[in-house]
């Protein structure tokens, strides 16, 4: 019995073997590779390119018609703008404007207030965000809003980050989608069971932010050799919520599936090119929850939302680069949405 066992157990390894070898030879890359590709998505779902996951995008865009009304294609708001930093939360606002919404408003303070609406008649500025009753302020506004934007120039003065913990609360309890990036990151490693669970957030980390909230959800640091598994380990750990890391390769994982986003971009790294991708996010999460995941072929919707802001943040900054090289900067690439947003999604 047991020479016959043994017998088994080698038919069976060399079953194995054989499988391995075959999908070496199918895929000619080494097998960590392969297993990563094939373990990285939902078994029911896959998207071989780039190609393909712009159309997933392309679904959910509303088309324009005039049967439409004001508002009816997204009211974003952005909570963040403080004396120091006023350009973030324009940015991110001025975004969602250029991408789609229909009404962008930004929830700053008081001093930053005069300096924000100054940049743009086009936003709607609320001075509330170091107002004793800034939950209320704001709270007013939510059932108006599609989509919240927390954290672009929010700083961390204990006042404003005790205030947006509030304003994360009632957004959550209202069910609104939230996009958080910047010093909202710094808070949620902070307090990770701010977002715990809340699969209608998406959290938009670059490098030191993603390190950071590693080190805080998971007691680990970076893994940079798997960007890949970093990101699903992480999204995973905090109850499936969209995680979006940006660098060299915009990683996106929602805990079940992984995409990536390879869009050619540029080697320009000035400051505001994530107000951009968080702005457009707020919208585009706004149309794939609309659009649902019939829309989407299984794949979360939010995770196309946010493959489609990385898609799009990369190619404005590519089509500035070409007209303006090294002095390019953030406005230039505002400028590129409406030309960039054409040629990606309604081509």
């Amino acid at each position: 019995m047991a020479t016959r066992t043994g017998a088994w157990a080698a038919v069976a390894a060399a079953a194995v073997v054989a499988v391995l070898s075959a999908a070496l030879s199918l895929y000619g890359s080494p097998l960590d590779a392969v297993l990563k590709r094939a373990f990285s998505l939902h078994n029911a779902h896959s998207v071989k390119g780039m190609e393909d996951a712009l159309q997933l995008v392309r679904n959910i865009v509303p088309p324009l018609t005039a049967k439409k009304h004001k508002g009816q294609d997204g009211r974003v708001g952005v909570v963040g703008g403080c004396r120091e930093y006023t350009g973030a939360p324009y940015f991110a606002a001025i975004s969602a404007l250029k991408v789609g919404a229909d009404l962008s408003h930004v929830f700053c303070t008081q001093e930053a207030a005069p300096v924000i609406k100054a940049y743009s008649p086009e936003l709607i500025v609320h001075p509330v965000l170091d107002s004793p009753d800034a939950v209320h302020d704001v709270g007013k506004w939510l059932p108006r809003l599609h989509a919240l934007v927390v954290g672009p120039g929010l700083g961390r003065d204990d006042v404003l980050l005790s205030n947006v913990k509030d304003i994360l609360e009632a957004s959550k309890a209202r069910g609104i989608p939230i996009v958080i990036d910047a010093d909202g990151l710094w808070l949620i490693a902070q307090q990770p069971a701010l977002i715990q669970g809340y699969q209608k957030a998406v959290l938009t980390p670059n490098h030191v932010e993603f390190s950071r909230l590693s080190e805080a959800v998971l007691g680990d640091p970076l893994d940079g050799q798997d960007r890949r598994g970093a990101v699903l380990r992480l999204s995973q750990a905090l109850g499936n919520v969209t995680v979006v890391q940006k660098g060299e390769r915009d990683v996106i994982s929602d805990g079940k599936q992984v995409l990536e986003c390879s869009q050619e971009g540029s080697g320009r790294r000035c400051g505001g090119q994530g107000d951009l991708l968080s702005g457009s996010l707020g919208v585009l999460v706004h149309w794939a929850l609309q659009a649902g995941p019939e829309r989407t072929d299984g794949f979360s919707p939010l995770l196309v939302a946010a493959f489609g802001a990385c898609t799009l943040t990369r190619q404005c900054s590519h089509q500035a680069f070409q007209k303006h090289g090294r002095s390019t900067t953030t406005t230039d690439m505002i400028a590129e949405v409406g030309p960039a947003f054409s040629r990606l999604f309604e081509t």
